[in-house]
């Protein structure tokens, strides 16, 4: 119990996998994944998306292999990236096998829609030999035809049946390095889904709101669904599904985990939403200064507020904070306290020095006290 009881996540006991170097489960930190949205066989477009959703801090990166020419560029692809590549694989066994030989850490894949039990053994085999784990991926707009017909539409107890299936079918052959999904684009039935899921197994869950629509509304939806479970204590890795670039869906997935309290990474800015009182632009300011501290990957907290009736306050609980006051002069706060005054004409420079000179303040500290 922590000194703000009300603040505690009791995460789900779940066990724990490996996504090449990523663990997934157990302990450890959940994971967010993107998946890029590039033509496979076109590996230059591919590697240049892959670097980015890693430059925004994505852990795990998906592709799809739909055909042997996109086995052959996955190959190349994973050789000029860091991250563990998870290879989407629909239908065809074949390319399940020619994935794991081409070095991705992760197959999604349905062992109940790629044939024979032969063909699902092959394929186990080549995750087994190569070192690679499975995603179990179940999706409400594709149940099984008889679940449809059981349960008459698609629901939580189908889709979480549907899951236990295919896991059965890995069990069976001795498999059980995987996760699972049970995504819906409803986040009520989502939510019904994984939380079903959560309490009949306890394989590491892979969680998202899919087909969830455009950034904005797509960003609120997947922040609501993939928010409660993980608030319950329900999720080891997540995906937010955006029409965006995929690099957005790694930024808000990040902005999910760090509202709860689950992930730190990069600069939380604090701010306002402005109003008649503000002493700058505050609207303005927030967004040259998130856009210029991208890069930044220490955690830390910024708050940005344009007056004095919550300023002070907020100042108090950030490692920096600015206060908009009066005749264009605002008061920089460090470490909770009052320090100096900044002009508006300097204020976007000087902040984006000043996180710049904490973040390396702290990795210097942490380097120092490493073992």
């Amino acid at each position: 119990m922590s000194v703000r009881p009300y603040r505690d996540i009791d995460r789900r006991r779940s066990r724990q996998i490996r996504v090449g170097d990523v663990l997934v489960g157990g302990d450890a930190p959940i994971s967010v994944q993107s998946m890029t949205n590039t033509l496979t066989t076109d590996v230059d477009a591919t590697v240049a998306q892959v670097l980015a959703l890693e430059e925004a801090g994505a852990d795990i990166v998906r592709i799809s292999v739909p055909d042997e020419d996109s086995s052959k560029a996955l190959k190349e692809i994973i050789r000029q990236v860091n991250v563990p590549i998870v290879a989407d694989i629909h239908f065809h066994y074949k390319r399940g096998i020619e994935a794991a030989e081409a070095g991705a850490a992760c197959l999604r894949i349905n062992p109940g829609n790629i044939g024979s039990a032969d063909r699902v053994r092959e394929v186990v085999k080549a995750a087994k030999d190569h070192g690679c784990s499975m995603r179990i991926g179940v999706n409400a707009g594709s149940l099984e035809k008889e679940l449809l017909e059981k349960y008459g539409e698609p629901c939580p107890e189908a889709m979480v049946e549907s899951a236990l299936n295919h896991a059965r079918i890995l069990e069976d052959n001795d498999f059980f390095e995987f996760k699972i999904s049970v995504k819906a684009s409803d986040a009520f039935l989502g939510v019904a889904a994984y939380q079903g899921l959560a309490d009949a197994c306890d394989y590491p869950l892979h969680l998202g709101i899919t087909e969830a629509g455009g950034l904005q509304a797509g960003t609120v939806l997947s922040s609501i669904g993939i928010g409660n479970l993980l608030w319950a204590g329900i999720g080891d890795t997540l995906r937010v599904s955006l029409s965006a670039d995929p690099v957005e869906e790694v930024k808000v997935g990040f902005h999910i985990l760090k509202s709860l309290g689950l992930r730190t990474r990069g600069v939380r800015v604090i701010s306002c939403p402005s109003c008649a009182r503000q002493g700058f632009d505050v609207v303005k300011t927030v967004a040259e200064v998130e856009n210029r501290l991208q890069h930044i990957r220490t955690p830390m907290t910024l708050s940005i507020i344009g007056c004095v009736v919550n300023g002070p306050g907020e100042a108090r609980e950030t490692d920096l904070g600015l206060t908009g006051g009066g005749s264009g002069s605002h008061k920089v706060y460090v470490a909770g306290v009052p320090d100096h005054n900044t002009s508006t004409e300097q204020m976007i420079d000087h902040l984006v020095k000043l996180v710049e000179e904490k973040a390396e303040q702290i990795e210097q500290e942490k380097e120092t006290s490493a073992p």
